[in-house]
């Protein structure tokens, strides 16, 4: 037993293996702290800009238009703005996002120009969202005549996320073991019966957390609104989407002029009276608020869906 003790071969071993668990604990403790620093930094972020706004955040404040006093100004015309502005941007988003990943997933060939799309879609991720407002500007305001309305910033900013929701849903897709789509196919299941069946149903929960967190990101977005010509100071609000009359809908405020949450906020800082920083600091606060609340939607969604899958 000594001389099986004292074999170099085997203190080398473990020499390795306590080396290799050091280093797992030292991850695991950088990984907590990073994340403990950014926790931390997110919740005095949200509580200064709370104690900054605790002077406007009311009632008040949430059903008042934009005014030129700053006591008297609120942000109805801009969070109802962005709630539609998201609404198309989701409309759009999730079927073409979903789509295209399911093609690229389920039904593409493997070969060199699927290969290019899945790179180039891959790199549509990292492009600057101002690069998207100045698409936007040619392609949805002036091509297609949109110009300065809420249809053209929610297919802007549908653009922007679709990356995001096409690489989230296909790892979601992929995630699905292979055997539950031979299991399909060998009781005469067809592609798309296996697809809608099983697949998508079964990747429901990331699908959903990456278009949530698309929109995560698109509701702050400035820049692309900016560009395509967003009003920072309205008095009025869009055209009801529901009406009184047959067929009950309407689709007018498509094309009705807007402001949203991140242009009234840039409005706010932008002028040389303290008392709209406090505005500012007030929107701010509501607008991170709207933010986690979408992601504690994506957190459960995707625990209920979790909880479905039987594998």
């Amino acid at each position: 037993m000594a001389t099986v003790a004292q074999d170099p071969a085997l203190q080398a071993i473990r020499a390795g293996v306590g080396r290799r668990k050091l280093f797992d604990a030292i991850f695991v403790i950088i990984g907590l702290l990073v994340m403990i620093a950014a926790l931390a930094v997110l919740c005095v972020l949200f509580l200064d800009l709370v104690v900054q706004g605790a002077p406007r955040l009311n009632w008040d404040f949430l059903t008042s238009y934009a005014s030129r006093r700053a006591e008297n100004a609120g942000i109805l015309a801009a969070w109802v703005g962005t709630s539609l502005i998201m609404v198309v941007t989701a409309c759009v988003a999730m079927p073409v996002g979903v789509a295209a990943a399911v093609y690229l997933e389920e039904y593409a060939p493997k070969n060199w120009f699927t290969a290019i799309i899945e790179i180039n879609v891959t790199n549509l991720a990292g492009v600057p969202s101002i690069i998207y407002g100045l698409l936007a500007l040619g392609l949805f305001v002036y091509k297609f005549n949109l110009g300065q309305s809420i249809a053209a910033a929610g297919l802007t900013l549908a653009l922007l996320i679709l990356p995001i929701v096409i690489v989230a849903t296909r790892e979601a897709v992929r995630a699905v073991p292979r055997a539950i789509r031979e299991a399909a196919y060998a009781l005469g299941a067809t592609r798309w019966e296996v697809t809608a069946h099983h697949v998508l149903p079964y990747s429901m929960g990331g699908v959903l957390t990456g278009m949530i967190i698309g929109l995560s990101r698109a509701i702050g977005e400035t820049a692309p609104i900016i560009t395509i010509g967003a009003l920072s100071f309205i008095a009025f609000l869009p055209s009801p989407p529901v009406t009184a009359e047959f067929p009950f809908l309407s689709f007018a405020w498509l094309k009705d002029a807007f402001t949203a949450m991140p242009i009234q906020m840039f409005n706010w800082v932008s002028r040389p009276d303290p008392a709209f920083r406090v505005n500012a600091a007030a929107a701010g606060a509501i607008l991170l608020g709207m933010t986690l609340l979408m992601n504690g939607i994506a957190i459960w969604l995707r625990y209920r869906f979790r909880k479905r899958i039987n594998w």
